[in-house]
């Protein structure tokens, strides 16, 4: 049985939610074998590349608070993918440098993603791909 979903279809935040949704589905599918979340693969990525980032350019650049990339970066270190040590630009600082292991999920993680992304643009023309960008970086900055 199929329902009318009436008013919802109209509600863009919540249509927005919807296809969050199902890309974060498709996501997770490709990332499932791997153990890693959007959060991690975004940390992984950043921390390679960009060696000796420290926590609260981390933060800033993923768009979260302190806390929360703290317990990100605590994981991915208990997992042996992340290491800390003092900044080698400022000591004062505390840097994060992937490991062996990290580097080398990453670049699994940059299969999976190439491939999901190819899945998710293929859903747009190249003209629309363009707008949905510009949009999005109005919606995030």
């Amino acid at each position: 049985m199929s329902i009318g979903r009436g008013d919802l279809d109209r509600n863009l935040g919540l249509r927005l939610r919807r296809a969050h949704g199902a890309v974060q589905r498709h996501f997770v599918e490709h990332f499932a074998d791997l153990g890693l979340t959007q959060k991690q693969v975004s940390v992984l990525w950043l921390t390679g590349d960009h060696p000796d980032l420290a926590q609260a350019d981390l933060a800033q650049a993923l768009d979260m608070d302190r806390a929360t990339t703290m317990a990100l970066v605590h994981g991915l270190e208990k997992r042996g993918l992340v290491s800390r040590s003092p900044s080698r630009t400022d000591g004062r600082r505390i840097a994060f440098r992937l490991t062996e292991t990290g580097e080398a999920l990453l670049a699994q993680a940059k299969v999976a993603i190439a491939a999901h992304e190819t899945w998710l643009k293929a859903r747009f023309s190249k003209a629309e791909l363009g707008t949905l960008e510009e949009l999005l970086a109005r919606i995030y900055r």
